[in-house]
């Protein structure tokens, strides 16, 4: 449920409230200080109110969940965690699991911010280089290494699972989901003690400012770590709200918020990172290989190393802006030569507004044996990711490689083509 009551005094901003004995038990005896919530400083304001940094739709909601996230990280002080991103996360996922870290720091949670996939998009690998955003990539193999018991808990942060490879196994090894933060519609049923999913909030990088204002953590323009980590969560909100452009009220509160710590110059050499030849390559693939019907552009680019997966939605960018086109779809088939991986990937772009693209894609591609979306989306953006199973290996035969992508090529096209204009059949023709 959301609550959309605006704060109309700042004195109800304040979370100082002191734990319910019975809702949370502290050891009396430890020598562990907890860090209490503080208030944001405000900047002087025109009209006398001191200014109100929570937009009013999420005024209420923002205020429960910092002080049920609070109460949560209080209950499992000293424990290690998992932050589990999606395979292939962006800047979002990136700068918001960097900013839970520092939070549940204050509480002696230590975290490891984790992810199965690759880093290919040039400005996620700048952003994890130039702020030396702690994130780790674990494939399956990794997994297998590593001794889950010393965990006692995994956190879900801008993704439901449906994205992660790592999820079953975290699972299978019984440790809990203790917190599930997301921007995104949700995906299935996911038991976790903590839960704070808000899909009419355009990035997760606001959902983790507002935690900030409220006070689980104050950030100090002096403090290195919290300049980056301010300005990857700057990067974050303007990269999934195509540069602001999307943004609603609390997004732009967020901005604003995040503009008193954040580092210019460093998120403009992040975002003046060049693209590689290889990516140029696929667009390129993408525009000849296009077919446009009805506004939509619809491009299949053939085969993808894995480490080259971020192509496709910069492709899918590019041809969204052709004239007369309002949503693009590109996909491809990604494999990864070392594990023997293959898998369909797509995304989509679009700026029709009457266009959602969770419901696009799950209509198109539905859904496994499990009841899980093959994709989703978000206002404006949207992929999917379809496994190859069996058929997945066996491309050191081109002339069965070409027949398998033709077969997949044709499938989606039909799946999509279904939706975009019933009367047409691509198998036929």
């Amino acid at each position: 449920m959301y609550l959309n009551s605006p704060v109309t005094q700042f004195e109800s901003f304040s979370l100082t409230t002191e734990p319910n004995p019975e809702e949370v038990e502290i050891d009396k005896e430890s020598s562990y200080e907890l860090p209490p919530l503080t208030r944001p400083s405000l900047p002087p304001s025109n009209n006398g109110d001191g200014g109100i940094y929570l937009a009013q739709r999420g005024n209420s909601l923002a205020l429960q969940k910092s002080d049920e996230l609070q109460k949560t990280l209080l209950g499992h002080r000293h424990e290690r965690h998992l932050v589990i991103l999606q395979d292939f996360p962006d800047p979002d996922a990136l700068s918001c699991a960097w900013a839970y870290q520092l939070i549940a720091q204050q509480y002696d949670i230590k975290c490891e911010i984790i992810y199965a996939g690759t880093l290919s998009h040039q400005e996620n690998i700048a952003l994890v280089k130039l702020t030396t955003l702690p994130a780790q990539r674990w494939t399956m193999q990794t997994l297998k290494n590593k001794d889950l018991s010393s965990y006692q808990g995994f956190v879900l942060i801008d993704n439901q699972g449906t994205t992660s490879q790592l999820l079953s196994a975290v699972q299978q090894a019984g440790l809990p989901l203790v917190v599930l933060v997301d921007h995104h519609s949700l995906q299935g049923e996911l038991k976790a003690e903590f839960v704070d999913v808000r899909p009419y909030v355009r990035a997760t990088a606001t959902i983790f400012t507002q935690y900030l204002q409220a006070g689980l953590l104050g950030l100090d323009s002096s403090i290195s770590q919290h300049v980056k980590c301010a300005t990857a969560l700057m990067h974050g909100l303007r990269s999934d709200t195509n540069r602001l452009m999307q943004a609603q009220e609390e997004d732009f509160m967020a901005a604003a918020y995040l503009s008193r710590f954040y580092d210019a110059q460093l998120l403009n050499a992040i975002l003046q990172a060049n693209r590689s030849k290889r990516v140029m390559d696929v667009i390129e693939r993408s525009l000849k290989n296009r077919i446009v019907q009805n506004n939509f552009s619809i491009a299949g680019v053939g085969y993808l190393r894995y480490d080259d997966r971020d192509a496709i939605p910069q492709a899918a960018d590019f041809l969204v802006t052709e004239e007369n086109v309002h949503t693009a779809v590109v996909y491809g088939i990604v494999h990864d030569e070392d594990d023997e991986l293959e898998v369909v990937i797509g995304s989509l772009r679009t700026t029709k507004l009457t266009l959602d693209p969770d419901e696009f894609i799950k209509e198109a591609f539905g859904q496994d044996s499990t009841g899980r979306f093959f994709g989703g989306g978000r206002t404006g953006a949207g992929g999917f990711e379809i496994p190859m199973g069996f058929l997945s290996g066996g491309n050191e035969n081109s002339a069965y490689a070409k027949m398998k992508w033709e077969v997949y090529d044709a499938q989606i096209k039909q799946k999509l083509l279904k939706l975009v204009n019933p009367r047409d059949n691509p198998i036929q023709s």
